[in-house]
């Protein structure tokens, strides 16, 4: 239990159902969906739309989404793969014969086609009880009538003027004459609202197929990118096997490649191998491990991770005991790899994660992203919506599993996490934050299992990770341990930001949840 002579949160306890959002609102909006009959995708799906109108730097539906859904009745875990593919005229070779090496966060070859919308109408229609126009009945009324603007929301927001400021659709749109919006002040957004209102009205084909398609093409073809009709017609998010490993008695499920959740699966496996029992949870061996492991795993994302339609990707060999060894055996635990491995090249916070449980049993870990914030930057004129830049993740390297292609998925950054204990949801969780959130996992799911943190605890705790120039610890690691580190090998700074930013439902034999949600974001964890 918390020091209550201390600020804090409480965890949120219940067994009707329980729901954590990075946002107030949302998730006021899914518990309200739960208490009138609706179940966890239904409740999962209302709030992460009404999130893509009071969070649009951190979401939208011009971008992607990928899902973890345990189906009580079925006792089964299903996975969603929600995301986009290049445009068919998108190729390493057509960028390399331009003189263009890398695809930048801000370029127009950075958009890929939206895969959230789809995915959020095969999940309901095959997990849901509750209509399309249901689900965004909220964010229809949210966009149209307008939203107050959070604390962490306005921040981040300012942070974007810009970027924003460089295109007409988001200057229009996403600033109040050329600034940002204050802590508290009121936004609408009527063009959003307007297609909402068409989405709910005709369904996703009027995204893929229709007016909004149309919209979409004819805007994006504009700014000099190669999308066609047909990019978004031909296109449908996949259903996809999740893949596991186990860690303190626990087994960890992730959606595959082209997702990145194969690098938590292999940082925790190789820090499996190492005992933190009577280590301090905010001291130095527990960071240099951290860190030692993580330059391993990333090393193993950026050679392997891919759109496995277009790449042989060796999960299993990956995740093998022999391979993980040969990892492992590189770790100095007392003194920083002379030669780092690998370390993040960019870092991003810009992403919505929330998790939803309900009265049957049935649990959801959901992620919907642009990407960078505000994506591209971009914003149809016509539409409202902000297009992602997703292609980013790839790279212009011909013979590279992960180059660009037509019609290929990028590496993906955006990973929801369930933890199974027996074969029942244990642990429904996930940790914001681009490059940072298979680190951020690990670390929540190391402070319950290794450290006996509650739910909430294990989010409160300080977090570092090892970037391109240093290791980058927040405040609440202290200045002594920062110092070690550094004696250690390891170069040490501080976040502008703090570290990405999650939420988790822990379930207990009887059915019962504990829930809590991130300090570094605007949300709450509730349940009844």
């Amino acid at each position: 239990m918390r020091d209550l002579h201390l600020p804090g949160r409480s965890v949120a306890y219940g067994s009707g159902g329980a729901v954590a959002t990075s946002q107030q609102l949302s998730s006021a909006l899914a518990m309200e969906v739960l208490r009138h009959g609706g179940n966890a995708m239904d409740a999962a799906l209302t709030a992460s739309a009404a999130q893509c109108v009071i969070e649009p730097h951190n979401t939208g539906i011009g971008g992607d989404c990928f899902a973890l859904y345990w189906r009580a009745d079925h006792k089964k875990l299903y996975g969603m793969n929600g995301s986009g593919w290049a445009p068919e005229g998108l190729s390493d070779q057509f960028l390399l014969n331009q003189g263009i090496s890398s695809i930048t966060p801000e370029s127009i070859h950075a958009v890929t086609v939206p895969g959230a919308i789809d995915a959020w109408s095969k999940l309901l229609a095959d997990h849901g009880t509750r209509s399309f126009a249901d689900i965004l009945a909220p964010a229809i009324e949210l966009a149209e009538n307008g939203f107050h603007v959070h604390e962490r929301a306005s921040a981040d927001w300012n942070e974007e003027v810009e970027k924003l400021s460089v295109d007409a659709g988001a200057r229009a749109q996403l600033l109040i004459n050329g600034r940002a919006p204050n802590r508290g002040e009121r936004m609408r957004f009527p063009e959003l609202a307007a297609t909402l209102k068409l989405l709910a009205k005709e369904g996703r084909d009027v995204f893929y197929k229709g007016a909004i398609a149309e919209d979409l093409v004819a805007f994006l073809r504009s700014k000099g990118g190669t999308h066609a009709l047909s990019d978004f017609s031909d296109f449908s998010t996949q259903y996809v096997e999740p893949i596991s490993a186990h860690y303190r008695g626990v087994d960890l499920f992730q959606i595959p490649p082209s997702g990145q959740g194969l690098t938590a699966l292999v940082l925790l496996k190789i820090l499996d191998g190492f005992s933190f029992k009577g280590l301090d949870p905010f001291g130095v061996d527990r960071f240099h491990l951290q860190i030692e492991a993580t330059q391993l795993a990333y090393s193993v994302r950026d050679a392997f991770v891919a759109d496995p339609a277009f790449a042989h990707v060796p999960v299993d060999e990956l995740l093998s005991d022999r391979f993980i060894a040969s990892l492992r055996e590189k770790i100095n635990p007392k003194k920083a790899s002379p030669n780092l491995s690998h370390v993040p090249t960019n870092f991003q916070r810009d992403t919505i994660y929330l998790t939803v449980a309900d009265k049957w049993g049935n649990v959801c870990s959901f992620i919907n992203s642009l990407y960078f914030s505000f994506g591209t930057g971009m914003v149809s004129p016509k539409t409202g919506i902000a297009v992602q830049n997703r292609g980013a993740c790839f790279r212009v390297e011909p013979g590279h599993p992960n180059t660009v292609a037509p019609r290929k998925r990028p590496m993906h950054t955006i990973i929801p996490a369930m933890a199974m204990k027996q074969g029942k949801p244990w642990l429904g969780y996930g940790v914001m934050g681009g490059a940072y959130q298979p680190v951020g996992q690990a670390h929540v799911l190391q402070n319950l299992l290794d450290f006996g943190m509650n739910i909430q605890e294990a989010f409160d705790a300080p977090r570092g990770f090892r970037k391109l120039d240093a290791f980058e610890g927040e405040r609440g690691i202290s200045d002594s341990v920062m110092l070690e580190l550094a004696m250690r090998g390891h170069p040490v700074t501080r976040p502008v930001m703090p570290l990405g930013g999650g939420q988790g439902i822990l379930i207990a034999p009887d059915g019962s949840y504990a829930v809590g949600t991130d300090p570094r974001k605007d949300g709450v964890a509730l349940a009844y």
